[in-house]
């Protein structure tokens, strides 16, 4: 099996470099990953300068760029083999609910979707890197279950508890919960004096019922969501088509 390996928080962070260890024993990996942290990038490719790809000691490569140009490159002028799967992360933190449209975690997975080739974002609940080794070795689980069950390609989001391995609950399907509106920005001054801000902290779980992804991490579980990039309302298309008649 061939993955390639990115993420948003560069590949510096644990995450990455714990992933590719416990992937490395399975596969045969390729890391391109951002040259620093990009969390909150969501889709967004560089397109107004060229980008570079640097090797590390290790040999991971990394791009001056957003997690989803670190897949683009990768596809489509890197590698010369498809990779058979792409995964993301693991990420230093959750993304869950409406998370999910700003993660550059998740954006490098459906990068590799929007290609057609299976794909599989990892996050931690909680920051800080607590138990990332067993967050590695739930990864390498799930890659390995393949996930024939499902139509390729497949994008999958996946939380995992900040948990030892042995105390892991279960894998749970769930679909994306939802926040309250974020908190307001924080005000604040730079060194000249001049206004700056903060982006505040995300909202509080607004529904975190069964079946969702936060009651299941809340519960120790190991939440599985698939994702889709289909954004069309289509009841709402269907009451367009009324009334444009």
């Amino acid at each position: 099996m061939r993955i390639l390996i990115s993420n948003d928080d560069g590949y510096l962070a644990p995450g990455i470099n714990a992933l590719a260890d416990a992937l490395a024993t399975v596969a045969d990996i390729v890391v391109v990953a951002p040259d620093s942290n990009r969390s909150g990038a969501s889709n967004s490719l560089s397109l107004d300068r060229p980008l570079s790809v640097s090797k590390a000691a290790n040999g991971f490569y990394f791009v001056n760029g957003t997690p989803t140009d670190c897949v683009h490159i990768a596809l489509t002028g890197m590698l010369d083999v498809r990779p058979d799967l792409v995964v993301a992360g693991i990420n230093n933190g959750q993304n869950m609910g409406d998370d999910t449209l700003y993660s550059g975690t998740v954006a490098a997975a459906t990068e590799a979707y929007l290609f057609g080739i299976p794909a599989i974002a990892f996050s931690q609940v909680h920051g800080g890197w607590a138990e990332v080794e067993s967050a590695a070795r739930v990864a390498r689980d799930i890659v390995l279950r393949r996930f024939e069950m499902l139509d390729a390609p497949f994008l999958l989001n996946v939380n995992i508890p900040n948990l030892p391995y042995e105390q892991m609950g279960p894998l749970v399907p769930t679909r994306l919960g939802r926040r309250h509106q974020a908190e307001p920005v924080i005000r604040g001054q730079d060194p000249r004096g001049r206004e700056i801000f903060w982006i505040g902290a995300p909202g509080a779980c607004r529904d975190a019922g069964e079946g969702t992804d936060f009651h299941a991490t809340s519960q120790g579980c190991v939440s599985v969501t698939p994702l889709q990039v289909d954004l069309t309302h289509r009841d709402q298309l269907d009451q367009l088509r009324r009334g444009l008649g």
